[in-house]
């Protein structure tokens, strides 16, 4: 039970701190972005604005479409950044915002995604599932993982390559 205890601890820590920022200005840009139709609802709406836009950025790469990927990602970095906590991730996510060239960008992905998912896990789902999906080939061979509303993969690090490479490892359900 004390390792269980533990371990849940150790995600909390490692997802992105949870006091929020509060003004006006993400309101109203979080508002706009959370009308987007998701299979997902999370409790907390600067992490569902926050996952869907991490989702934008995934299906950018999966058409292996940099300059889609460069938007997204800079759209990710500011609500990454209006979190308090997520300042390394947002980081992150400025650096894929920063290039066009796709390797480097879905590099950087690998990270990021470790981070998100960590933060996606110590938030409350109240709708729907979220996969964790892994690809064992990405970063030359070291793998890669990657969250998804879908089950099927759709694989961002190597899109149209080996668009079905890869499998669901775990499934964040809601309640």
């Amino acid at each position: 039970m004390k390792k269980i205890l533990g371990i849940a601890i150790l995600t909390a820590l490692m997802a992105c701190n949870q006091t929020e920022k509060k003004t006006a200005e993400t309101k109203d840009s979080i508002q706009k972005d959370s009308s987007k139709k998701t299979a997902v609802v999370i409790t907390d709406i600067k992490k569902l604005n926050i996952f869907n836009q991490y989702e934008d950025l995934k299906n950018a790469l999966v058409k292996s479409d940099s300059s889609e990927a460069q938007k997204a990602a800079a759209k990710l970095e500011q609500s990454l950044s209006l979190y308090e906590g997520c300042e390394s991730t947002a980081s992150i996510a400025k650096k894929i915002s920063e290039t066009n060239n796709i390797v480097f960008q879905r590099k950087d992905f690998t990270i990021l995604s470790m981070d998100l998912i960590a933060f996606i896990k110590s938030g409350e789902i109240e709708k729907g599932t979220i996969y964790v999906q892994h690809c064992p080939m990405a970063n030359k061979g070291d793998g890669g993982d990657w969250l998804s509303i879908e089950k099927e993969i759709k694989n961002p690090y190597y899109g149209n390559e080996m668009l079905e490479c890869g499998r669901v490892v775990e499934e964040i359900k809601g309640k």
